[in-house]
């Protein structure tokens, strides 16, 4: 054993190692995308690891590799868990033979997410066990023994950290890794693996029976434990549990909840023994609401009165607060934090140089008054350009852009997508488009990876997660497979070739497809491909803004007059918007 000081997701990874876990795989989602880059860089790793094209096949993966007996680790953040919640139910009933964990990562506040949904209703919904951890030195031990858990039972289990546990660093005791040297072999049963109906009723029936003594387990293994002090209980779970540990005095009780489900006779004779309690937790009221089944006449305070938010993150200096307006004396109390008076806002933008960038230019210059669905990545910052008039979930840019197309909206509709996108789920509503006689424009945004979470490969980049080269998926050959006819390549750093490729596509009739491509900015610089710099001739420039306006942070004005920093990254697209000829190419970098 060793104390070391790691990320929460390193951490995660190193419990996975000590477990060991045998097959890796998931679809790249802030805050949980660590997990897999940590495992996959490993050196001397021994176990299978890939990067799925979406969340449903990953799990599906994970779900056959564990009936094969394997120990299987599945990750992506809550809203992946939406894609993977048709196996996710499934796999509740045929259970598993490996331990399999499905990390979902929940991000409270939205730090990087369109919702902030709990991945907690989705273990009560499908009734397999959850893990909640409270701390990075729990995200380790939980990981580490929910695939034994998972064995137990025959059962996934869902094991959900939050941003604070991800992304937050700590001491951690560790200890050593295990090789991982099981093979797979399947029995094949189809009573238990063919979902038929009559099947899956006695399936059904025995994942209730088990119910009962899963809750009974998870007390039996200190998940699910309880400090009784006095009259008053203050019940918390995950990492609002560490919060209410820093600041609950010593004479109120603490009923921590670690996992789910919860044994409701264990809780129903902790809380039978209070006055009144409180539940503190972060987004669904989850643990309130199994209070509130089992508290009798006993009073329960929480989401449901008012008491806690039913949104956002906690904090230790919330958690206190809560705390007084319940009329409990914290141990410590914080001042209310006043923001600094008058600082500008400083929105999210694009990279300098950043290959959306033009593309969301000359779009919105080719389709004035167009309509423009978007889908999730990097390109939804787009919104600061005006060029994002909807966002909803991976692939809806495609749907959205159809669904607007038959409503009878005569204008112009201009959807935009990543590669990694299109590849995850944009490619059935490209189908669904072209059969369905749909009017609209598609640009896939093709920066040859997945950026914004981390700049994960995908079928798209010529290599996998483990570094072994693959074939490059053809985009063109998938859309015209698709039906698309027109479909046509451009690279969006030439702005006359994709302005005229849009005033092109601006005058068929249909679907579309335009396919923008330039490797990642980020990326060409770490691969060395340096393109020069540029800079502004003073005497030239009239200071008229339009290169202001294309919104590079490369661009300032300084003396009324255009000034490019050294954040320029050469791509020359201000060079051509340029009315006065003033921006011209400087020396290499």
């Amino acid at each position: 054993m060793k104390t070391q000081y790691l990320l929460g997701n390193e951490a995660i990874a190193h419990g996975c190692l000590e477990a060991p876990v045998d097959f890796v795989t998931g679809y790249p989602g802030t805050p949980s995308s660590e997990v897999i880059d940590i495992l996959r860089a490993l050196p001397d790793r021994d176990f299978y690891i890939e990067w799925s094209v979406n969340e449903k096949v990953a799990l599906e993966n994970a779900l056959g590799a564990a009936w094969c007996g394997l120990r299987a680790l599945c990750t992506m953040k809550h809203v992946g868990l939406n894609v993977a919640a048709d196996p996710l139910m499934t796999s509740a009933y045929t259970g598993v033979t490996g331990g399999l964990v499905v990390m979902s990562a929940d991000d409270p506040f939205a730090h990087s997410s369109q919702n902030e949904q709990d991945s907690r209703c989705y273990a009560h919904f499908a009734r397999v066990p959850c893990l909640d951890p409270s701390s990075i030195q729990e995200a380790h031990d939980m990981v580490r023994d929910a695939f034994a858990l998972s064995e137990e039972f025959s059962l996934p289990v869902i094991f959900r950290p939050t941003t604070r546990i991800c992304h937050s660093k700590g001491d951690t005791v560790t200890g050593t890794p295990v090789p991982s040297t099981r093979k797979g072999h399947f029995v094949k049963d189809p009573r238990q693996y063919v979902v038929v109906p009559a099947h899956t009723r006695v399936l059904h029936r025995k994942l209730n029976e088990k119910q009962l003594a899963i809750g009974k387990a998870l007390v039996e293994k200190g998940y699910n434990s309880a400090t009784v002090r006095g009259p008053v209980a203050v019940i918390a779970s995950g990492i609002a549990a560490t919060y209410v540990q820093e600041v609950l005095p010593p004479s109120v009780s603490f009923i921590k909840i670690g996992a789910y489900p919860i044994d409701e006779e264990w809780l129903e004779k902790l809380v039978s023994r209070h006055e009144k309690v409180l539940v503190i937790e972060e987004l669904f009221p989850v643990v309130e609401e199994a209070v509130r089944q089992v508290a009798g006449c006993v009073p329960v305070s929480g989401k449901k009165d008012g008491t806690v938010p039913t949104e956002g993150e906690l904090s230790t200096a919330a958690v206190s607060r809560i705390m007084e307006s319940f009329g409990i004396a914290p141990t410590q109390s914080f001042p209310a934090v006043q923001p600094v008076a008058d600082l500008p806002p400083r929105a999210p933008v694009l990279c300098a140089g950043c290959m959306h960038r033009p593309v969301f230019y000359a779009m919105r210059r080719v389709f004035r008054d167009g309509i423009y669905p978007s889908d999730i990545g990097c390109y939804t910052l787009g919104l600061q350009l005006g060029a994002v008039d909807t966002t909803i979930c991976m692939g809806a840019a495609v749907t959205v852009a159809s669904g607007i197309s038959h409503s009878g909206e005569e204008r112009d509709i201009v959807a935009t997508i990543g590669d990694s996108t299109f590849l995850h789920s944009g490619i059935t509503g490209l189908l669904n488009a072209v059969y369905n006689g749909a009017r609209m424009v598609l640009i896939i945004l093709d920066n040859r990876i997945t950026a914004m979470t981390g700049h994960q490969p995908n079928p798209g980049s010529g290599v996998t997660a483990s570094g072994l080269a693959s074939p490059p998926v053809s985009l063109e050959a998938i859309c015209r497979a698709c039906g698309v006819s027109w479909v046509e390549t451009v690279d969006p750093y030439d702005l006359v070739s994709l302005t005229a490729t849009l005033k092109a596509a601006k005058d068929l009739p249909g679907v579309k497809v335009v396919i923008a491509r330039q490797p990642c900015v980020i990326m060409a610089r770490r691969a060395g491909l340096r393109r020069g710099t540029y800079t502004v001739d003073p005497e030239a420039c009239t200071g008229c803004g339009v290169c202001i306006g294309f919104g590079c942070p490369a661009i300032e004005k300084s003396d009324e007059k255009a000034l490019i920093t050294d954040l320029c990254s050469g791509c020359g697209v201000c060079a051509q918007i340029c009315p006065a000829g003033a921006i011209r190419r400087g020396g290499k970098k």
